[in-house]
């Protein structure tokens, strides 16, 4: 049974991209949908062909200063602040809009409208067998939750495997890019800031309520406190990626290790199998409950 995953890091750096595209590498036939719309970097990875680019707007107000009566409807209604009013004239700051149109349905004399404005955009493409999407945000910009809830309706159309590699941390944009997810990877390193940032997305995907186990990733021998942690609390390690020079070498020149190096696939590709295994032994608990 096909199913959505979503790789998620409590931050940048510990191997969440790396994880996600050799998953999708030896996955084959799959959709890598790249949430991390600051930075997105999975594509270098998967160089992906044929890319087709889509922009993705938001709604802003435009205030019709001559038909404006200043009753400040608006201003009160807004609990952004992102109205206010200046020489008894309204004034919007774009920059910290959500978008929700509120103001438009409380203005009494129709002096706000719409606008639309571009924040960013999606691109797709393939690279052999995978589907690549990405989102990546304009600079400035303050949040990508628009163009990852345009990534999401691509992930709920796709019927086969998906893998979502996620924003780093635990904010609103994370926990757009897990809310289809069937099974969580929780990614972490083996220090005690590592311990520390594996909480963080440990404790989002319990809130969520979302199956998860941990691949623990640049594993060395002695003192793992990422693995401690797992033990301490009962999650399930489905995976250790070793800390190896040549890994890093072949991920630093942006090429996928399973695709070069027989070691590396028969790694990721033993680790997808555990994934697969322990995401359909959630599914088969939670239709007896």
């Amino acid at each position: 049974m096909a199913k959505k995953f979503a790789v998620l890091s409590g931050k940048g750096g510990t191997g969440k991209t790396l994880l996600s595209v050799n998953l999708a590498s030896v996955a084959g036939d799959c959709l890598y949908v790249d949430c991390d719309v600051e930075e997105p970097n999975g594509h270098l990875f998967l160089k992906p062909e044929q890319v087709r680019k889509e922009t993705v707007c938001v709604k802003i107000p435009v205030v019709e200063k001559a038909l404006c009566d200043g009753c400040r409807n608006c201003v009160e209604f807004c609990k952004f602040n992102a109205i206010a009013f200046m020489k008894d004239k309204p004034y919007v700051f774009e920059e910290v809009c959500h978008s929700c149109g509120g103001c438009v349905l409380v203005c009494p004399q129709k002096a706000i409208t719409e606008k639309e404005k571009p924040i960013g955009e999606i691109r797709r493409g393939n690279s052999n067998r995978i589907k690549s999407h990405s989102g990546i945000m304009n600079v400035g910009e303050v949040s990508g939750v628009p163009i990852i809830e345009k990534l999401m309706e691509d992930v709920r159309k796709e019927s086969g495997t998906v893998i979502i590699d996620c924003p780093p941390g635990s904010a609103c944009i994370v926990m757009e890019s897990i809310k289809d997810a069937d099974y969580c990877l929780l990614v972490a390193e083996p220090t005690v800031f590592g311990a520390h940032n594996l909480k963080m997305v440990y404790d989002l995907v319990r809130l969520f309520n979302k199956p998860h186990g941990v691949v623990l990733n640049k594993c060395l021998p002695g003192e793992n406190p990422a693995e401690d942690f797992c033990v301490k609390n009962n999650v399930p390690i489905l995976g250790r990626i070793p800390f190896d020079k040549q890994l890093g070498k072949l991920s630093s020149d942006a090429l996928i290790a399973a695709d070069e190096d027989e070691r590396f696939k028969t790694l990721f590709s033993g680790l997808l199998n555990k994934i697969m295994e322990e995401a359909d032994s959630e599914t088969a608990s939670d239709s007896k409950r």
